[in-house]
């Protein structure tokens, strides 16, 4: 009895918070129906390779889906050096850049995607295997034709041979013919017509052929965990002096709605910057990752990135009367994040999916660390990410000073 009488006051409590209630059951429904969207639109993966002086039969066939093929104009005798391919690749945003060379191939990869990468390898070994398969077949066509001929003159020859065994045991022996016209050609069986290029040079312009997709997903991941525990932190923190009391005693006192936001701001940044040094550090001991760009534009974004859920998850914390629910706004803050931070490649998402990642904050903040620590990107390029991570910060801050309002009981 006393059991029942527990179930009864736990499933009372939870019918009588109906924002538990909803959460419960909208938030499965949202990331379900996210996933099935995500996963459903983002099954090919897209690539950009920039081709210069290779052969057009070749080009043709490495058209697969999702790999655009953009021809150069200029000739590879002249242009085709590595300091080429990397402008192309850098200035046009390419995964790759294949040049020709009489019967030499180079590609050159970008290297910062394994996915786009693997693609382009996939599609130049099936041209590669699709052309060696047709010169194959034109070979064995030849050579069919050839001992066609070749078996029409044996032929020709028995019949000649047999009318002259024939003429032959009517006349004097010894006056035998020599035989005649056995200049049959012999089969033409080499034929390379439409052969790939035999030497394939892979270089790459980031990382290397050892690069793992761990390595792609290493950025990503850096901003993601400082975004997913600096947002529980806070969020967590200010409900914590809400439902204690401590923000009514706080806001009885002359002290300004600003001033308690900023106060929370900056000592809760405090633990961010520590937590950031923290995990750039140990990706760089333990991962050994390569930062090709500067460590201080690392620190730079990773911070904004902090800034930017610390100052949302004092805002949503607003929006929760326990711990409990705070929690629960997790699938539907926090998760989308990492959906649209690069893990699947915003670009092969349906339209409307890429206009929804770009109003996540983790969106840009890995864009820029990915930029900045595969591709070794300045302060200027990534000078665009910062200011989008800026105006989210603002924002969420302006939120928090008129959402602060409700809790100014005296």
């Amino acid at each position: 009895m006393r059991t029942l009488a527990m179930i009864r006051r736990v499933l009372t409590e939870l019918l009588r918070d109906r924002r538990t209630l909803a959460l419960m059951f909208a938030a499965p429904l949202l990331i379900l129906t996210l996933m099935y969207f995500l996963f459903q639109g983002a099954t090919n993966i897209n690539a950009d390779i920039a081709v210069q002086s290779v052969d057009a039969e070749l080009v043709s066939a490495m058209k697969i889906d999702g790999l655009h093929i953009h021809e150069v104009s200029g000739t590879a005798a002249d242009d085709n050096t590595e300091a080429h391919a990397r402008n192309i690749i850098r200035d046009n945003d390419y995964a790759g850049f294949l040049s020709q060379s009489d019967d030499s191939l180079t590609l050159t990869l970008a290297g910062a995607d394994q996915s786009q990468s693997g693609l382009i390898l996939q599609s130049l070994k099936t041209a590669q295997t699709e052309l060696s398969a047709k010169a194959a077949s034109a070979t064995i066509a030849s050579q069919a034709a050839a001992l066609k001929q070749l078996q029409s003159t044996v032929a020709e020859l028995s019949a000649q041979l047999q009318a002259i065994r024939a003429a032959s045991s009517g006349t004097s022996a010894g006056q035998a013919q020599s035989s005649a016209g056995t200049d049959a050609q012999a089969p033409s069986s080499q034929q390379s017509a439409g052969a790939a290029p035999s030497s394939v040079t892979v270089k790459y312009l980031y990382g290397s052929e050892d690069s793992t997709f761990f390595d792609t997903l290493v950025p990503i991941m850096m901003g993601f965990v400082i975004f997913f525990f600096v947002f529980l932190i806070s969020g967590i923190g200010l409900l914590h002096e809400r439902t204690t009391g401590t923000l009514n005693r706080l806001l009885a006192t002359p002290i300004r709605k600003r001033e308690i936001i900023f106060g929370y701001l900056v000592g809760y940044g405090i633990v961010a910057i520590v937590q950031t040094a923290v995990v750039i550090g140990y990706t760089l001991v333990v991962f050994k990752t390569q930062i090709l760009g500067s460590l201080w534009n690392v620190v730079l974004l990773n911070l904004m990135i902090a800034g930017a859920a610390l100052t949302l998850g004092l805002l949503v914390s607003s929006f929760a009367a326990t711990e409990f629910q705070m929690m629960q706004f997790i699938p539907i803050i926090v998760i989308p994040q990492i959906f649209f931070s690069g893990i699947i490649p915003v670009d092969s998402m349906p339209e409307w999916l890429q206009v929804v990642a770009h109003a996540m904050p983790l969106y840009w903040g890995s864009r820029g660390m990915s930029d900045v620590v595969v591709k070794g990107a300045s302060l200027t390029q990534i000078a665009p990410n910062l200011g989008v991570l800026l105006a989210f910060i603002l924002v969420f801050l302006g939120l928090n000073l008129v959402v602060m309002r409700k809790y100014r009981r005296v």
